[in-house]
């Protein structure tokens, strides 16, 4: 199945039709699914209903247990696909106030406990300073302290010891001159402060050496459950576990790659100074 970005997040009350409708043509009760498929009866109805959307999980559960015909099976497969794929783009956002998407990301990070950040173009919100956070809404109109000051405040989860943050930013995103360059040095010294949080691990992947991987997009991985992957006019949001898993696989080559600790502060320290060292 092609994705059309009208569609993303759009096909739940296809995919509840057409679960409702393998189940009649199978001549079974949603009593009889729920029990074959260790789920209860009230959820089964919530999918069928579209109150609720079914994982991949759910749905290869289901279609086993009424025996469907591979083809239908692949076709309802797709759908849950798509369900389970949210497009978000830029303007919509910025419609409903940048603050209300602040308030969607606290919440998921309060329900998350393992976050993983692939940074490559620019520094997340979650590790800016001020001044970075208000450079990097300036083309935003009107005013943005609300948003400004909810970015700030959403930091203090780096800060929850019952939750654990990865973060893997490129050189190009630790140095990308979003600021005049006292303010950037000032931003890169955050990063080395932020990686001493005992729940933090950052690390930085330097424009050197040999990285035979092809990054394409920033994107964040909240435990097992959402990936999201940044584009220059939104985001998608995935929660098929093979999308979820491929990012988390992803991430994984990179971490490799990557310079943590000691060594990384000492990277950031040579990439802080030299937004400060006389220009020859």
């Amino acid at each position: 199945m092609t994705f059309e970005p009208e569609r993303l997040g759009q096909s739940r009350s296809d995919l509840a039709e057409a679960l409702r409708s393998v189940r009649k043509r199978a001549g079974k009760t949603q009593t009889w699914l729920a029990h074959r498929c260790n789920m209860s009866q009230t959820k089964i109805s919530n999918l069928e209903s579209g109150k609720l959307t079914p994982s991949f999980v759910d749905v290869e559960l289901i279609l086993q247990a009424l025996g469907t015909d591979n083809a239908i099976a692949a076709e309802i497969a797709a759908l849950a696909r798509t369900a389970n794929t949210e497009w978000q783009d830029h303007w919509s956002s910025r419609r409903r106030g940048l603050d209300k998407k602040q308030n969607e990301l606290a919440r998921l990070e309060e329900v998350s406990t393992e976050f993983r950040f692939f940074l490559l173009s620019m520094i997340t919100g979650l590790l800016a300073t001020p001044e970075y956070v208000r450079a990097s809404i300036s083309d935003v109109p009107g005013d943005q302290s609300k948003t400004i000051a909810r970015k700030l405040e959403r930091q203090q989860i780096l800060y929850d010891s019952s939750k654990s943050f990865t973060f893997i930013l490129t050189e190009q995103a630790a140095k990308w001159p979003l600021l005049p360059p006292l303010a950037m040095a000032m931003q890169i010294d955050r990063l080395a402060s932020v990686s001493r949080i005992p729940s933090v691990r950052l690390g930085v992947l330097p424009l050197g050496g040999h990285i035979p991987e092809r990054p394409l997009n920033t994107f964040t991985v909240y435990d097992r459950r959402l990936a999201t992957v940044e584009t220059g006019t939104g985001a998608l949001i995935l929660r098929d576990r093979r999308d979820v898993t491929a990012y988390r696989e992803d991430f994984n080559r990179y971490e490799e790659y990557a310079v943590f600790g000691d060594d990384c502060r000492e990277i950031l320290t040579e990439w802080s100074a030299s937004f400060t060292r006389p220009r020859q």
